[in-house]
């Protein structure tokens, strides 16, 4: 179950996996260990990738059920950051539709987006204006890339940009592993004074092929609390952290109790939080 998850979907946080197979991450970081060892898969992150190299991108039906407790939490606070009235732009994603479900709510905003699940989100949400740019439709990821969105992109200015990506360093910044997103996430950071990166802990030290935002230009990483014995995650925020990006960090979902086949999962709680939140990290 563990191979076959990891091969469908490129990478899979422990978290995730303990989840799928009801046990604990113990259990499932003791197997990921034993695959390792047969080549099959390397450990990375508080999860396990495919073997060798860059991490490539996943479709949409996979990354949709990826960590997904994660990315509510993520989102709910990212959303904080944004007030009544503001124009911002929001890019493709799972994590950034997850955020603008909850932008749905905010009177008066003005959204520019590439990604037709941003817009879906938004479209019965009736104090928000959606505007779309125009350019080439990219099935994997719903997200609209090419010239055409470039183009239209040129001289708009908003106050901040939502970006996810496929990795992140602290070294190099955001990346993705499609030279078409990429170029389009570029764009979007050029239209906004202040770049919000959306990024869940299975991200932070994963470096793929094309950077998008280099960390000097990020203003905020919204992020959840990396797992217990994820200190490479835990470096990375604080390496990210020096070099000058404010984080919010989500409080961490704890992991379901094992569970005899077929009992069904309970959802995940969240414990209290522990960091502050993204609003009191504000400039002021």
């Amino acid at each position: 179950m563990i191979l076959e998850m990891v091969r469908a979907n490129g990478a899979v946080s422990l978290r995730e996996l303990a989840r799928v197979v009801q046990t604990s991450e113990v259990t499932v970081r003791r197997d990921v260990r034993a695959l390792e060892a047969e080549g099959l898969l390397d450990r990375r992150h508080g999860g396990a990738v495919l073997p060798g190299g860059f991490t490539r991108e996943s479709g949409f039906p996979q990354k949709s059920h990826l960590a997904t407790a994660e990315k509510t939490a993520i989102a709910d606070l990212a959303a904080s950051l944004v007030d009544e009235g503001e124009a911002i732009v929001v890019g493709a994603g799972t994590t950034t539709q997850e955020l603008a479900r909850r932008l749905a709510r905010v009177p008066g905003l003005t959204v520019v987006t590439n990604s037709l699940l941003v817009a879906q989100a938004l479209a019965h949400a009736n104090r928000v204006e959606v505007v779309m740019t125009g350019g080439t439709l990219r099935g994997s990821n719903y997200g609209l890339v090419g010239s055409g969105a470039e183009q239209s992109l040129q001289g708009l200015r908003v106050s901040r940009a939502f970006l996810s990506g496929a990795g992140l360093t602290a070294e190099r910044g955001l990346s993705t592993s499609n030279m078409l997103s990429a170029s389009v996430d570029r764009a979007l950071v050029q239209a906004a004074a202040e770049v919000v990166v959306l990024a869940d802990h299975t991200k932070l030290g994963t470096d793929t092929m094309f950077q998008t935002v280099p960390t000097d230009l990020i203003t905020h990483l919204v992020t959840d609390e990396p797992p217990p014995g994820d200190d490479r995650a835990a470096t990375e925020l604080q390496a990210l952290a020096d070099r000058g990006v404010q984080l919010a960090v989500a409080p961490a979902c704890q992991a379901e109790p094992a569970a005899p086949l077929p009992a069904p999962r309970r959802p995940h709680p969240l414990r209290p939080p522990t960091v502050p939140r993204l609003a009191d990290l504000r400039p002021r």
